[in-house]
């Protein structure tokens, strides 16, 4: 139980609304088969994901500095179109990613498609679990 007075507490309430560089840091996707969606994502992506032995998930190569993220195989939590879209960074590569696509079980959802106002270009797939998932570039 708080011995806060409500006085107290407001005066602990921010006024002001922090601002993020990043609206995500951090983002999971699930899978039913870690090995398959592991190997579908290294080679779409041309990029090795860091597994440990034994471990239910494959972590997305990322600087240390910026946002991160991983396959995992859960119980709780299903893959499929329902959910949350994630944008994954294609900076400089979309065209060669999408090129990747079907060869490694995945499928085109939206082709390559410029973002109005300067913000580049975002394409949308299904990945080898069924997931849909966006990829984009500056």
């Amino acid at each position: 139980m708080s011995t806060q007075t409500p006085e107290q507490a407001i005066a602990q309430t921010p006024t002001e609304t922090a601002v993020r560089t990043h609206a995500i840091n951090w983002f999971e996707i699930p899978c039913d088969d870690l090995d398959r969606a592991t190997e579908f994502y290294e080679t779409v992506l041309g990029a090795k994901m860091h597994r440990e032995s034994q471990s239910a998930r494959s972590i997305f190569a990322t600087d240390p500095t910026g946002t991160g993220g991983m396959l995992v195989k859960r119980g709780y939590r299903r893959p499929g179109r329902g959910g949350a879209l994630v944008y994954l960074n294609c900076d400089g590569i979309l065209d060669a990613v999408l090129s990747r696509v079907a060869r490694a079980g995945g499928l085109i959802l939206m082709p390559k498609t410029e973002v109005p106002g300067g913000y580049g270009h975002f394409a949308c797939m299904r990945d080898s679990e069924g997931n849909h998932i966006g990829l984009h570039s500056h």
